[in-house]
């Protein structure tokens, strides 16, 4: 019996990982950017209901809902290689951004935002025979990611409260820091996934830059 999951991606960071993230596991189920089966192995396809659905001329669409509080990030996956793959209703928004500032994201511009986000999951929940739970790629220094992020998974956390919450946080670093106030931003994160996520995989920024770097000799 396949145990399905709902990815949300949330913020640039969220939706930059996401997007790596449907790359990998489209090649691993040997589908292609328009959402074509291509594989040559019958395994291929076993478990590759957990993470897409299949419409009904046989294209296999991403169980996921992508989310910013500005257009660009989401603009620039509509247009690249991996654009024609998702649902274009399922990339939900905003316009004003959070300005790194995780109330923002929390309580404001994000607490708008948050019912059409949640009626898109719930569409993606419903469509599911055996939902098994949601995933959650963000990042925590930022407003959105942090911000709204959290505010989406103790809504998610009260609607759904015997489903699995997986988060895949990118924690912050000096080295690679962007704005002063990413440490409180953190802080105010990392309490509201103590209280609602099952299972936090940490990612720590620093490391990711060094692998990055050092490792893998990458030039940008």
């Amino acid at each position: 019996m396949v145990r399905e999951v709902v990815s949300f991606h949330a913020g640039q960071c969220g939706n930059q990982i996401g997007k790596e993230f449907w790359q990998i596991v489209s090649n691993e189920h040997g589908i292609n950017e328009s959402g074509t089966y291509t594989g040559d192995k019958d395994e291929q396809l076993e478990r590759a209901y957990v993470f897409y659905s299949e419409t009904s001329n046989g294209k296999y669409v991403p169980r996921c809902v992508q989310t910013d509080l500005e257009v660009g990030v989401l603009d620039v996956i509509k247009k690249s290689k991996l654009g024609g793959l998702f649902k274009p209703g399922n990339l939900v928004a905003g316009q004003s951004g959070a300005g790194n500032n995780w109330a923002k994201g929390h309580y404001t511009e994000g607490a708008e935002l948050i019912d059409q986000v949640l009626d898109v999951g719930r569409r993606e929940a419903e469509s599911c025979d055996t939902l098994q739970g949601f995933q959650i790629t963000q990042s925590l220094g930022g407003g959105t990611g942090s911000g709204m992020g959290t505010l989406l998974i103790s809504k998610l956390r009260e609607e759904y409260p015997d489903r699995m919450m997986l988060t895949y946080s990118v924690y912050p670093s000096p080295k690679v820091s962007d704005t002063v106030v990413e440490p409180y931003n953190t802080l105010l994160s990392i309490h509201q996934l103590i209280e609602n996520a099952d299972e936090v995989v940490v990612l720590d920024n620093e490391a990711l830059y060094d692998i990055c770097f050092r490792l893998l000799k990458m030039k940008s």
